[in-house]
């Protein structure tokens, strides 16, 4: 009952979910991608796209996040570095088209975001991988999906920050995401997601129910990530309550050019927690790393 207390506290303080910022009173633009032989909607924006030849910075959300739900953290990040950046829902997510009341999210689901829907859009918004390979900033399940794409895509990204990634699945995210679905059933988390989300119990019952399969219990990508050749800054605070440093030690373990940082007094959302800390260590990161000028 102890923990269950302290995590209702932590969502009735707003230490969850953030509160609506600057990033929701952009407008976000849509464009169609095709997937699984279906229409799709993607909601984006872009920031700071005047800083032309600028490295561009893809963010990547969290298993209930979106655009929005970013705030300004994005932008912060971008004018630290210098560069410009672009911050999307996943389909499923906040304004992007919602996942259909039968359909049932399976164990690659992170695969078939990270394989098959972020390499759609950044086609279709004409993004020259190549010629610019872009840097991603991903956050706990954007963060595994950001290691796959580098994974499948070596010479396709510039460098990957991933925060509070999953690489296995540790018992410690299961029961929070249990407590999570309970806080949906009984209190007002539904209600505070719909700020974020067109139709809230998309995401939310996409992420929950598979998270809680049984069968998702042995989900891995450790040996996956070991073809992973670019640069790599993981980072975890060491009060998450959905992980611990066995994901970000198990990367290092298998790529050898990650960073690590490890934070204090910060939970699941580092970006929100320790945003000055956060914003100085991918600032240097991609200065260090950068295979052109930052403007």
């Amino acid at each position: 009952m102890k923990e269950w207390s302290l995590y209702c506290l932590s969502l009735h303080n707003n230490s969850y979910l953030p509160i609506v910022q600057p990033m929701a009173k952009i407008d976000s633009k849509f464009v169609e991608i095709d997937w699984r032989q279906r229409p799709v909607r993607v909601e984006h924006v872009w920031l700071s796209p005047e800083r032309v030849g600028a490295p561009l910075i893809v963010f990547l959300h969290e298993g209930l996040g979106s655009l929005a739900m970013w705030k300004d953290f994005p932008q912060q990040l971008c004018d630290a570095a210098g560069s410009r950046g672009l911050v999307y829902s996943r389909p499923g997510y906040g304004r992007s088209t919602p996942r259909a009341s039968d359909e049932i999210w399976r164990n690659d689901f992170m695969h078939q975001q990270a394989l098959e829907v972020l390499p759609a859009l950044l086609k279709a918004l004409a993004i020259d991988t190549r010629a610019q390979p872009p840097w991603f900033y991903g956050h706990s399940d954007g963060g595994s999906m950001a290691l796959l794409y580098a994974a499948h895509f070596p010479d396709a990204l510039a460098g990957a920050v991933v925060a509070a990634p999953h690489i296995l699945v540790e018992d410690l995210s299961v029961s929070s995401i249990e407590l999570a679905r309970q806080a949906y059933l009984e209190t007002d988390l539904r209600a505070r997601l719909a700020k974020y989300h067109d139709e809230p119990d998309s995401p939310f019952w996409g992420w929950n129910r598979i998270w809680l399969d049984p069968a998702f219990r042995s989900w891995s990508i450790e040996a996956e990530i070991a073809t992973v050749r670019c640069p790599v800054l993981a980072l975890q605070g060491l009060d998450d309550e959905y992980g611990t440093l066995r994901q970000i030690h198990g990367i290092a373990e298998r790529l050898p050019q990650t960073g690590l940082l490890e934070l204090a007094h910060c939970g699941h959302c580092a970006h929100r927690d320790q945003p000055e800390k956060v914003i100085k260590a991918v600032t240097q990161f991609i200065h260090n790393h950068n295979r052109g000028d930052i403007s």
